[in-house]
């Protein structure tokens, strides 16, 4: 009987050493389970995450392709187009004097057919809107001089040019817009209205210190020859313009935006048909176009 209760404390020590060294056996089995699980899932993810790698890098070479295959094909258009107007039949309506009582209605005629053209204006204070609405329509504003007053214009150049950028500046403070450096010459380039009140040298002069500033002028190879009169008959203007543009590739086309002028508004209609029936297409002035120059001085 002694013997047997000596023993039961050593059989409930080893019991307790069984169950701590099964415990910890089970731990450690869980615990390698878990970072075998970990490493799968680890593995897992870097595959998935090389996946979705490869796939982006080949939409990234398939965008480049795409985008390569865009631009040769823009590139192509812009030659395509750029040979088409290189050898297209282009007309250049260009108004002077304006804007005026008829301005709306020419500009009506322009919507109407879809048509841009270059106004060629002095300053109207009276009638400053049609300025912004000429602008706003997508055509061209150019300058044709502040005051259009010969004896003030053409006395010297600084005068001239200082004329040219006041309405540059009334202009640019209507639409705000910057000058495009289009410029008129009053008369013409050949005027030789200007010499009774500069001298026999004064275009020259006035042309040069121009071209310094950096604006291109253009004259005209077409004469609607509306201002030949006070008000010239529509049926004339209509074949003037139509017979001098059929001698010419580029057609810049001189009519007046004047009060009196209503038979050229009249006239528009025609001339619009008439040039698109010899195969013209329309466009507006820039420093880009050809411009014919009666006097060249460089």
């Amino acid at each position: 009987m002694g013997n047997s209760r000596r023993k039961k404390p050593h059989s409930l020590g080893i019991l307790l050493v069984k169950i701590f060294i099964f415990t910890l056996c089970g731990s450690l089995f869980i615990g390698a389970a878990v970072s075998q699980a970990t490493v799968v899932s680890s593995a897992n993810e870097r595959s998935l995450l090389l996946k979705q790698i490869n796939q982006m890098h080949m939409d990234n070479e398939k965008l480049k392709s795409q985008n390569t295959n865009l631009e040769s094909a823009i590139k192509k258009n812009e030659t395509l187009y750029k040979e088409k107007l290189a050898n297209a039949k282009i007309a250049y309506l260009t108004f002077d004097d304006g804007p005026s009582i008829n301005t709306l209605e020419i500009l009506k005629i322009l919507k109407q057919y879809d048509i841009k053209a270059t106004f060629f204006v002095n300053a109207h204070p009276d009638l400053s809107p049609l300025y912004k609405q000429i602008s706003d329509d997508g055509h061209a504003l150019a300058n044709h001089t502040y005051s259009h007053q010969y004896k003030d214009i053409y006395v010297s150049a600084d005068n001239f040019k200082k004329d040219v950028k006041k309405l540059d500046a009334y202009l640019t403070e209507i639409t705000g817009k910057e000058p495009n450096y289009i410029l008129r010459y009053p008369g013409g380039s050949n005027n030789t209205i200007g010499r009774e009140y500069g001298g026999m040298d004064i275009m020259n002069t006035v042309i040069k210190e121009m071209n310094k500033e950096g604006y291109k002028y253009f004259d005209w190879n077409v004469d609607s020859s509306d201002a030949s009169t006070f008000r010239q008959d529509k049926d004339i203007i209509v074949q003037a313009v139509l017979t001098q543009s059929s001698d010419h590739k580029h057609a810049i086309i001189l009519m007046h935006d004047l009060d009196p002028k209503t038979t050229t508004v009249q006239a528009l209609p025609e001339i619009i048909e008439g040039l698109k029936n010899q195969g013209f297409i329309f466009d507006v002035l820039s420093k880009n176009v050809y411009a014919p120059q009666f006097k060249v001085v460089k």
